[in-house]
């Protein structure tokens, strides 16, 4: 089977292309794909850009409360390394609470291994992640235009 690729379009100024990771969470790999593939994430903010750690998007209120109106995901925690460039999903304290916001890793982050389900890795575009508006939230949050997968 082919690899499949999500594609985020940011007002940063380009595309960024992460290589989906079904091997290590097939049903939040499963979650990606159909929430970009009906829009969900076009128009969503990242609202938390914190330098030297992650930045936290996929809220539809842009405020890191909300989630899509799927339940909840079983975790699918995994033993690949937080690393600059991964994606995984961000959940409340309880472990089976992931719905629909993630995060991208800018640096090594693994203290959070086998907490949080790795699901991708950015492959290219990484620079459009890092010139993302930083906050908690930013003053101007950055925005991904369009969610595709490939």
């Amino acid at each position: 089977m082919a690899d499949e690729y999500l594609t985020l379009s940011l007002d940063s100024g380009g595309d960024v292309k992460i290589k989906l990771r079904p091997d290590l969470a097939p049903g939040h790999v499963a979650r990606i794909t159909e929430l970009a593939r009906e829009g969900f994430y076009d128009g969503v903010k990242f609202h938390r850009v914190i330098p030297g750690f992650m930045a936290q998007g996929g809220c539809p209120n842009g405020t890191g409360m909300g989630g899509s109106s799927k339940p909840d995901l079983q975790a699918e925690f995994n033993n690949e390394p937080h690393v600059r460039g991964v994606c995984s999903m961000a959940r409340t304290s309880y472990p089976h609470s992931a719905n629909s916001q993630f995060f991208i890793c800018f640096d090594d982050a693994t203290f959070l291994d086998r907490q949080y389900t790795v699901w991708g890795v950015v492959e290219e575009g990484m620079e459009f992640v890092d010139a993302l508006p930083k906050g908690e939230p930013p003053a101007k949050p950055g925005v991904i235009l369009k969610a595709t997968v490939s």
